[in-house]
């Protein structure tokens, strides 16, 4: 067999300012929704012993 070759590219993203504002809000409301499933998630694990799976969590 031939060898393994492992290639990696760093990439550099300079936003505008409206960009970056953007990303900042899409971050932020990213962070809020993942740690209330967290939230949930321990609360039902802490009070049931019970799992709550990804699909339960995300709503799907």
């Amino acid at each position: 067999m031939g060898e393994v070759v492992k290639r990696a590219y760093k990439y550099r993203f300079y936003p505008s300012p409206e960009q970056a504002g953007q990303l900042n809000r899409t971050f932020g409301c990213v962070r809020l929704v993942y740690h209330r499933a967290l939230e949930a998630r321990t609360r039902a694990w802490a009070v049931d012993r019970r799992r709550t799976t990804y699909v339960q969590s995300s709503g799907g």
